[in-house]
């Protein structure tokens, strides 16, 4: 059985995720949708999913047709009841697949920002550990509203709806657990037009140093978050 991982640009990998899946001797393969790779025509051998970032949204089929088809995997993946986890763009896809609106976000969280676990975060199996605040990585201008049924996680002052769960293992998480610090460095450099456009909101020397002082405990958070998700496989 093997994890199944939806990337849609070369600089949003796995990052540690990978590393940890590695570490537990969990195989996974990643699909590299952007560039032309097929999603999988049967579920039989994927023991979960996870659907990670990229800099399109998700109304943008037309200028990105790999987004319909990964649309329709998706509401497989929530039909068989596979464990499944998404990131920033990858938890809006899980939303949408879930028939809730994904749109703006008043303000773009680019940077370092503390979220909060709700009261059912607090209980919940994949947030086991994680109490009150803590610090994540955001990088989206989007936001997805909770689907039906759903239940919110986390949130934030900035983006009320960061975390939610559908059924007992379906997450979409709105910040990045997976990203390594070559991974924000190569995003700087790469969404450049983007940063300079919100100067003055946002500090690229400010974020690279607070990414240095965050590492360890960074990484650690994401080590969890692995290990936890881990358990539903």
């Amino acid at each position: 059985m093997t994890v199944q991982i939806i990337k849609h640009i070369d600089i949003e990998g796995p990052g540690t995720i990978g590393d940890f899946l590695n570490d537990d001797g969990i195989s996974y393969d990643v699909i590299d949708v952007f560039n032309g790779m097929p999603l999988p025509s049967s579920l039989s051998d994927t023991s979960a999913v996870i659907v990670l970032g990229g800099p399109m949204n998700v109304y943008e089929e037309d200028k990105h047709p790999f987004l319909k088809q990964e649309d329709e995997f998706i509401k497989k993946v929530i039909d068989k009841g596979l464990p499944t986890l998404g990131f920033c763009l990858g938890a809006q896809l899980i939303a949408k697949a879930k028939g809730a609106s994904v749109k703006k976000n008043p303000q773009k969280e680019i940077g370092w920002f503390n979220v909060s676990v709700t009261e059912d975060g607090s209980s919940d199996p994949l947030f086991q550990g994680f109490q009150g605040e803590f610090d994540v990585f955001q990088w989206h201008g989007d936001t997805f509203d909770i689907p039906e049924g759903a239940v919110r996680l986390a949130e934030s002052e900035l983006c009320l709806n960061q975390a939610f769960r559908v059924d007992h293992n379906i997450y979409g998480l709105q910040f990045h657990v997976e990203v390594t610090d070559e991974m924000i460095y190569q995003w700087i450099d790469a969404y450049r037009d983007e940063v300079d456009s919100l100067k003055g909101i946002v500090d690229p020397d400010q974020i690279i140093a607070d990414t240095k002082t965050k590492t360890e405990s960074y990484r650690a958070q994401a080590r969890l978050f692995c290990s936890n998700f881990v358990k539903l496989i």
